[in-house]
């Protein structure tokens, strides 16, 4: 019995197919255009399938509250073509099956908990710092929703000594994301990430704002294990970087296993947020 699974990416969107072991069998990825484009791919790839459920990770904010009026669509996003948008009700148009609907972080939050760095753990985090910030948690085993979905990337950090940046989030200034995603490079540097020297100065700074709030997290949720993915982690020596500035933060105020199983990489990669969605499907399948 197939499902589908979608990681909606505010850059692309990954579509694939997969069983009930959660296994990807195939999978399309295509740039994120306006909604009519994008979906008019979406389902030209899962119209080839039989499909029991789909599950589905979005960009966000997006509506999570089942009983809400909105339930299923992207809220204030920064993607104006897809602002208010009814994704939910999209997809449920096309297909008459059971439907999964929960932030692309969350998706691969799931994903690692299930098969990825955090197998077998109850209480996870994943976070991605890339063109944004987002994470996604885990707790007993459960998405972490409230009222809606968590924004952790906008908590605000404290500005390291040696920076003058003030930040590029319009609602925040100097919020995780406003400090530490990939166009704050740019704004400091007037150049991309992949064009700075991994020794510049601008890295300790990234480091230093991404060790501020995994110290917030520690406290606020006690996971057992934080996962940490995004273009930025790729950055050589950024973990070990940030695994220094958070054991100073943390100052052994609370108990948290040795850091280098607590701060860790993605264990599926890329696909940690598609397979995250698979899981979904088969969870709600009926």
């Amino acid at each position: 019995m197939l499902v589908g699974g979608i990681e909606a990416g505010g850059t692309k969107f990954v579509c694939a197919v997969g069983n009930e072991k959660n296994e990807l069998l195939e999978r399309v990825a295509f740039p994120t255009t306006t909604p009519e484009e994008t979906l008019e791919q979406v389902f030209a790839f899962f119209d080839r399938f039989d499909l029991a459920a789909i599950g589905i990770g979005s960009f966000g904010p997006i509506d999570v509250k089942k009983d809400s009026e909105t339930y299923g669509h992207i809220l204030c996003t920064p993607k104006l073509a897809w602002k208010d948008f009814d994704f939910l009700g999209a997809m449920k148009a096309r297909y008459a099956v059971p439907m999964g609907w929960t932030t692309d972080v969350n998706g691969a939050a799931l994903g690692e908990s299930a098969l990825g760095a955090a197998k077998g753990m109850k209480n996870i985090m994943y976070i991605t710092i890339g063109t944004g910030v987002g994470a996604g948690a885990i707790v007993d085993g459960k998405i972490l929703e409230g009222i809606g979905h968590p924004e952790m990337g906008h908590i605000l950090v404290r500005p390291h000594e040696h920076d003058h940046y003030e930040g590029f989030c319009p609602y925040h200034g100097n919020c995780l994301e406003g400090m530490a995603a990939g166009p704050s490079i740019d704004g400091r540097l007037g150049k991309a990430g992949k064009d700075v020297e991994p020794t510049d100065a601008v890295w300790d700074y990234i480091a230093y704002y991404i060790a501020q709030a995994l110290e917030a997290y520690t406290v606020i949720l006690r996971p057992e294990r934080i996962v940490l993915g995004g273009g930025v982690m790729k950055v050589p020596g950024m973990l070990d970087n940030i695994k220094g500035k958070f054991t100073k933060l943390l100052a052994d105020y609370v108990p948290v296993p040795a850091v280098d199983d607590y701060l860790v990489l993605p264990g599926l990669g890329d696909d940690a947020g598609i397979t995250g969605a698979i899981i979904l499907a088969n969870e709600v399948k009926a």
